[in-house]
């Protein structure tokens, strides 16, 4: 197996680990009811993905 003859440099270390970085989730709005959502998910508000029910919704008695 190999083995580094010699430590690689902490500045070599992290430039490697620039690309490692958290990024926002891309938002859309919701077709039916035009609340925020994430996309490519079905919207918690109505239920609905891409203009069509998905989840029904419990109404509340």
């Amino acid at each position: 197996m190999a083995h580094p003859k010699r430590n690689h440099s902490k500045q070599r270390r992290d430039k490697r680990r620039t690309h490692y970085k958290a990024v926002a989730p891309t938002l859309g709005k919701c077709q039916n009811c035009g609340a925020t959502i994430k996309l490519h998910t079905v919207c918690g508000e109505c239920g609905y993905y891409r203009g069509k029910l998905a989840i029904e919704q419990e109404t509340a008695e």
